[in-house]
């Protein structure tokens, strides 16, 4: 059993789309009040409100005649916006995600629907306070006998109305295995350089429309504040944003999928996209590549279908490293694209097959000897990591340890 979202465009009639965009701005609403009582009552105060409390203060909110207009909308989505809310703050209290930030009208809005708030029958879905059903443009069926557990109501910048139907979905079979096994390394210029030789080359979606994108932009920007010209002119720079993403997201899925069904054994590298981006004069065609975007399909694709995915660490010299001999260059600049191994007399090195050839060679090896290898003993950050195994296991903690202990101390002053 899976869990799949399915995702199809809807055109609401006029009540249900007046309906939707109050329950969206309730959603908002209610949202922001709860994360600014959090936040308050941190600072002020430094205790926790959880999402008990802050479910007790939407109940007191619907009661006052200020925010009377609560009660006129369905109360399930309110309170699946208050558990979004306790969610983001585990992340963020986990370290895993940044503080919840405030949501914005502009950027359009969502309502999630739980099974008491609609109605699923006979390809139809009926949200709650609404008498007729979703125009849904079906392209593409439910799985026979799986009925959706959630539904989820977006609005895009764009003017665009979705619905996501999320179910658990029993008719995803394991792919049969195969012997093809291959390295991915990333790039710019290149999208994917495999160990096979093949360079996957990388489309730019973001190019392809950046002078229309630029022209919008500067009629946007000469518009006056709060006009309905600045809202057309809004509209058509979300457009032409939606075009990008969605040219993007279909490259993506038909990339990942292919090589899903195609290799038994995928390797990447486990790379800091979010650090990478804070170079500026490459931060522009790695947002464009979408990397993490793409690693996360190949993530849960190869999950469905039973491949095995297997992150190498950042700091493995996958570039620097000779693929024939294990020789490491000491220094390789981004500007140089091949290069000569000295110690082999290896000649027309292409960095990035090479890496892609030196990931697969250390995937397979952590596969074999696990995550606590050494592939090469030039550093103490040239070690693998498996997908699931933490990167820092307590051999490299003691081999770590070691290193430092061997340095000799400053004398105090």
């Amino acid at each position: 059993m899976t869990e799949r979202a399915y995702k199809f465009r809807f055109y609401p009639t006029l009540s249900q789309e007046n309906l939707l965009r109050r329950t969206m701005g309730c959603v908002r609403l209610v949202y922001n009040k709860a994360l600014a009582a959090r936040t308050i009552a941190w600072y002020e105060k430094q205790t926790r409100i959880d999402y008990k409390q802050t479910s007790s203060l939407l109940t007191s909110w619907k009661k006052t005649e200020e925010l009377d207009f609560l009660n006129e909308v369905s109360c399930v989505p309110l309170q699946q916006c208050l558990r979004h809310l306790q969610k983001a703050f585990s992340n963020f209290w986990g370290k895993r995600a940044k503080y919840p930030r405030f949501k914005k009208k502009r950027n359009g809005g969502s309502a999630e629907f739980t099974k008491s708030a609609f109605k699923y029958r006979d390809g139809k879905v009926w949200l709650a306070k609404c008498s007729e059903p979703l125009n849904i443009v079906w392209s593409r069926y439910l799985p026979q006998g799986c009925e959706p557990s959630t539904v989820t109501v977006k609005l895009e910048p764009s003017g665009r109305w979705f619905v996501s139907l999320l179910v658990d979905d029993y008719t995803v079979e394991v792919l049969p295995p195969t012997e093809q096994k291959i390295g991915l390394d990333v790039g710019v210029s290149s999208l994917l350089s495999t160990s096979d030789g093949d360079k996957i080359a990388n489309p730019k979606h973001f190019n392809r429309l950046y002078q229309k994108l630029a022209c919008a932009q500067k009629e946007l920007s000469r518009k006056t504040k709060g006009s309905s010209n600045r809202e057309r002119a809004r509209l058509k720079v979300a457009r032409i944003h939606a075009k990008i993403k969605d040219a993007r997201t279909d490259f993506l899925h038909k990339l990942t999928t292919r090589l899903v069904r195609l290799y038994s054994l995928i390797a990447i590298e486990d790379l800091a996209v979010s650090n990478m981006v804070k170079n500026r004069k490459l931060a522009r065609s790695l947002s464009d590549a979408a990397i993490c975007q793409m690693f996360r399909q190949l993530e849960y694709k190869c999950e469905w279908y039973g491949r095995k995915l297997v992150k190498i660490d950042r700091f493995f010299p996958s570039s620097k490293r000779c693929h024939h001999c294990g020789f490491v260059m000491d220094k390789l600049p981004l500007n140089i694209r091949s290069w000569d191994c000295p110690s082999c007399k290896t000649t027309g090195i292409d960095r990035d097959i090479n890496a892609g050839k030196n990931i697969l060679a250390a995937g397979l090896a952590v596969i074999v000897c696990g995550a606590d290898i050494r592939p090469d003993n030039h550093s103490v950050k040239g070690a693998s990591a498996v997908l699931g195994v933490s990167p820092m296991s307590n051999s490299r903690r003691q081999l770590r340890k070691t290193a430092h202990s061997g340095r000799k101390q400053k004398p105090k002053s």
